[in-house]
């Protein structure tokens, strides 16, 4: 496990909320390739336009250069590691060192060029989702174009002429699923009526990752790592805005199911889709808006409602992490088992159906004797025995720490801030309970685990209770969202160097 400072170094350096492009929504003044640093453009001066940069919690934005009349971007795709929290590094394939890519900004009109490097171990091409341009530059393999090679290199160049939200991504399907995808936001050349003040994309994203194994199964139709921006709950960064602030939430999922997003505490309308903008009569309201696999959607709303307002997929499988099916009382139980046969002591198959991951396939006290044996039992998930998890919110009512649980404050949940939870003597014989270990609340609070300037203040324990496709939209008045903007400007950003800009590509 990396350590906090590592992690809060990551989180930060990848954050939400990092300046946007300068002069993204200004005719371009700079020499030809001479390149932007991203650091210099205020809020006012986007208000000024009437639109602002929009932010990508968790992903940075992607620099671009003048070249030869065009804005010119650098993309590389390559295997990345990826810490969907704390402690949780997986294997994914992605852009630019992240899974998803950054964030590209242009202007409708704007006439681009991006440089796709291959550093993959095989062949990939990107597609442009949604653009309408020529056939030639569509990244479509075997149609359109040849598949770029693993060391390759291929230069798409077109004008965009439409606006709203679109994405990036490989148009290898296995390539997909293990996380190669990225905004790809087209600014309109007048600002939408009404205008926002606040911008935020968020991709959605699942992954079916076993225990002990750091890689996707990208065949698998059964996920259990369900992200947006490549962070899992608690990890996901919240979105701050001002009280009385109009917001605008832009969802993209790439992936294998379709996500219903819930916000708390707001009515919103649904202004656009993957498509561009939607007419005013079509805006209705809704709390929830289903974004279908391969789909985009615009909602909006005012943030007149103060709080910490949680938006998620409704899915309750969504709402939690490292859901995997087991066999046999694998993690709730100590101690070895009595009376497995002589062949399943030995780790030998005996033709049952089913996984050999219980206490049927390993050492046993003494062999079993037939009917005698009861060693199959049904279970459920998590790490903690019923007199650990007794243990353990007594520690949180009791503000102490429970041992051999690292990385976990347990005892930062108080009886006075959110009742007491104690656990009946009969909970155990209760059928469901005890619930997937990353379902248990207070006992997998890691609130210190995830500090970041955009969690301030949040109530005690949060944390142990936001799993999977789960954020927060921080509804603030003025004093507490300064507040928050200034803990962010003490931070030190991690300025992302656009790779090769020394070099000048096929004569531009």
């Amino acid at each position: 496990m990396k350590n906090r400072r590592d992690f809060l170094r990551n989180t930060f350096g990848l954050g939400a909320g990092l300046a946007a492009v300068p002069r993204l929504f200004a005719a371009p003044t700079q020499a030809s390739g001479e390149s932007m640093d991203m650091e210099h453009m205020s809020h006012a001066t986007q208000r000024n336009s009437g639109i602002v940069s929009v932010e990508t919690p968790d992903v940075p934005q992607l620099p671009w250069r003048m070249s030869g009349g065009a804005k010119e971007f650098h993309l590389i795709a390559e295997p990345v590691k990826q810490e969907l929290m704390p402690g949780k590094i997986v294997n994914l394939w992605g852009y630019n060192g992240r899974a998803p890519g950054p964030t590209i900004q242009v202007n409708q009109g704007d006439r681009v060029r991006i440089i796709v490097d291959n550093h993959l171990p095989e062949p990939t091409s990107m597609h442009w989702h949604g653009f309408e341009i020529p056939v030639e530059m569509d990244g479509a393999p075997g149609s359109s174009q040849d598949p770029i090679p693993p060391g390759g290199c291929f230069i798409y160049e077109f004008t965009l002429h439409q606006a709203g939200t679109f994405f990036y991504h490989s148009h290898m399907a296995m390539q997909e699923m293990m996380g190669m995808i990225g905004t790809f936001i087209m600014h309109p050349k007048k600002a939408y009526d009404p205008p926002v003040d606040k911008d935020f994309a968020i991709i959605l994203q699942e992954f079916a990752i076993l225990p002990n194994n750091p890689i996707p199964n990208s065949m698998n139709m059964e996920f259990n790592w369900l992200t947006f921006n490549g962070k899992a709950g608690p990890a996901t960064t919240p979105l701050i805005v001002r009280l009385k602030d109009r917001v605008r939430l832009r969802f993209i999922n790439l992936g294998m199911d379709h996500h219903p997003i819930h916000l708390h505490g707001h009515t919103f309308v649904v202004t656009g889709t993957e498509g561009g903008r939607q007419p005013k009569t079509t805006w209705g309201p809704k709390n929830t808006v289903l974004v279908g696999v391969a789909e985009a959607a615009d909602v909006e709303f005012v943030a007149n409602n103060p709080g910490d307002w949680m938006v998620h997929c409704h899915l309750p499988h969504h709402m939690m992490n490292q859901m995997s099916s087991t066999v046999g009382p694998l993690t709730r139980r100590t101690g070895m088992p009595a009376g497995v046969s002589m062949e399943n002591g030995m780790g030998m198959l005996d033709g049952t159906p089913g996984v050999p991951l219980g206490d049927d396939y390993g050492s046993s006290l003494g062999r079993g004797m037939g009917v005698g044996s009861t060693n199959d039992q049904p279970t459920t998930n998590g790490p903690l025995s019923q007199e650990r998890a007794k243990q353990a919110v007594a520690a949180t009512t009791q503000n102490q720490e429970m041992p051999r649980m690292p990385g976990m404050q347990h005892g930062q949940m108080r009886g006075t801030q959110h009742g007491e939870e104690q656990l009946p003597e009969s909970a155990n014989q209760v059928p469901g309970f005890p619930q997937d270990a990353f379902m248990e609340g207070p006992m997998m609070a890691m609130d210190k685990m995830v500090d970041k300037p955009e969690n301030y203040r949040l109530r005690p324990g949060w944390s142990g209770f936001m799993q999977g496709m789960m954020t927060f939209v921080r509804v603030l008045p003025p004093d507490m969202y300064d507040k928050i903007m200034a803990l962010k400007a003490q931070q030190s950003p991690n300025k992302q160097q656009m790779p090769g800009m020394e070099h000048h590509h096929h004569g531009s």
